[in-house]
């Protein structure tokens, strides 16, 4: 009986998402799986929110179409490197984000870029948990008549009431993404295999359904050619905006590649087929329909198309922020570990759970959300600048399992070169703007790879590699 009892203790303490430790190539995911879960992690409503953005969604400056095809391949482009160059240290390593952040951080350094992506994760989950939640609540309306929050008291005019309705949505749907996300990486798998071929197929046809709205191809190409304003760089900043924290979250899903090829394909699943796709169809909705959301376009039609249109939106962001939860856990859970608090992963999971549902019920989607992704394209890919410029420049050697607990409390040269990157980030996107209008975030990145790598040499970090490479 006591044998059977420690043989549950046991299992119940197995670390199965790996929170702590790299992942063993025989706890692999199949290809196939993890490039589902790619597709359905890529698709998600930033993509029409972009989209729309690009063509000057109601009446703001925009960009037309050759303009908005170049900075939707230059700012996916920018991704796909970006995550690909990320997910395959990812896969060399098996390490998850907070993990490998330790050798170019410092074992108590990491906290501050990881405290930054917890922050993100929640801020994204409960975004998410909100649009989906403005969706049900414009399918079911207001039979009620109750409304819980007037954001215009506060002083946010024009931004929706918080009905009855859509915070039953947020709340019913925060508990099962929680629920779900609780459950790992299997789980995401599972969700995704089937809602994914689904969502793709539903986007092109409302796409093309758009444009016929408004007249056919020729005269979506002449309205979308009249655009001007917006700026090829702040164009491709808000597409490398939308997704740079799925960039950098990629490595914790990359962790379970088995192949560098398939850390290609997963990437490519996102930023070549799905985002883009999205960027295009929120482009061509709102040039068209006047709606860069396709979604509240179907719903317009009958109530058989807005059934289809609140199920496919409701899977397709399930993947996303089941990832964002996901993963929140494995910046959190290590940084409490560092500081020597024990927390199990699914605790975490159903904290910022509850904390995201919270938050997406008092309006953060709706009040914050446009703020939220144009500081985020600005500030955060300096963030992965660090592990990009340790990794490829400095040495893929050092980064050997056996010296994971074994890191220098901080790593000044990664400290120093994210802090000045964000703050160049976020002086070049709201303060002065970069000439030609290039994307501040991008720059901000290369300038902190750079100052890494310079300043490494003169760094105590370099001599601690010494001493630890001695040691292997």
């Amino acid at each position: 009986m006591q044998e059977q009892e420690k043989k549950v203790d046991v299992e119940e303490t197995v670390d199965t998402e790996y929170m702590l430790e790299p992942v063993p190539m025989n706890k692999r995911r199949s290809t196939y799986s993890q490039i589902m879960v790619w597709v359905g992690f890529g698709y998600c409503a930033t993509g029409l929110f972009v989209g729309g953005t690009l063509a000057g969604y109601g009446g703001a400056p925009g960009l037309n179409l050759v303009d908005a095809l170049l900075a939707i391949i230059l700012g996916e482009g920018s991704l796909l490197i970006m995550t690909a160059l990320l997910g395959i240290a990812a896969h060399k390593t098996g390490l998850n984000l907070s993990l490998i952040s330790r050798y170019s951080y410092g074992s108590k350094g990491f906290i501050i870029p990881m405290a930054v992506m917890a922050l993100l994760t929640l801020g994204w989950f409960s975004s998410i948990v909100g649009m989906i939640a403005d969706i049900w609540g414009g399918f079911i309306d207001n039979p009620s008549g109750i409304t819980v929050f007037s954001p215009a008291s506060w002083g946010y005019e024009g931004v929706p009431d918080i009905t009855l309705e859509v915070l039953i949505a947020v709340i019913f749907w925060g508990i099962v993404f929680t629920i779900s996300a609780i459950r790992g990486i299997s789980a995401i798998e599972k969700v995704a295999k089937v809602v994914c071929p689904l969502i793709l197929l539903v986007a092109i046809i409302a796409g093309i359904g758009m444009i016929n709205e408004g007249g056919g191809v020729g005269s979506f190409i002449n309205k979308a050619n009249e655009l001007d304003g917006l700026g090829l760089g702040t164009g491709i900043t808000a597409v490398v905006g939308s997704w740079v924290a799925g960039a950098v979250m990629g490595v914790d899903m990359f962790r379970f590649n088995k192949s560098v090829k398939a850390v290609w394909w997963c990437a490519a699943a996102c930023f070549v087929f799905t985002n883009p796709l999205l960027n295009i169809v929120g482009y061509i909705g709102s040039v068209s329909a006047g709606q860069y959301n396709y979604v509240a376009w179907m719903m317009g039609f009958s109530v058989i198309l807005a059934l289809v249109a609140v199920f496919t939106w409701t899977t397709s962001l399930w993947t996303t922020d089941n990832s964002e939860l996901y993963c929140n856990s494995l910046y959190t859970g290590p940084i409490l570990d560092a500081v020597g608090v024990k927390v199990n992963r699914k605790v975490l999971v159903a904290i910022c759970g509850i904390l995201g549902t919270i938050l997406g019920a008092i309006g953060f989607y709706q009040i914050f959300f446009a703020n939220f992704i144009n500081t985020l394209g600005a500030m955060a890919p300096p963030l992965c600048a660090p592990i990009l410029a340790d990794y490829y420049l400095v040495g893929r050697k050092k980064y050997d399992a056996k010296l994971l607990h074994k890191q220098p409390k901080w790593r000044w040269a990664g400290v120093i070169s994210f802090i000045i990157g964000a703050g160049l980030g976020y002086y070049f996107q709201y303060v002065t703007p970069l000439p030609y209008n290039l994307p501040s975030g991008l720059f901000a990145m290369i300038v902190s790879v750079i100052i890494y790598y310079i300043i490494y040499k003169f760094m105590p970090d370099k001599k601690a590699d010494k001493e630890l490479m001695e040691e292997l």
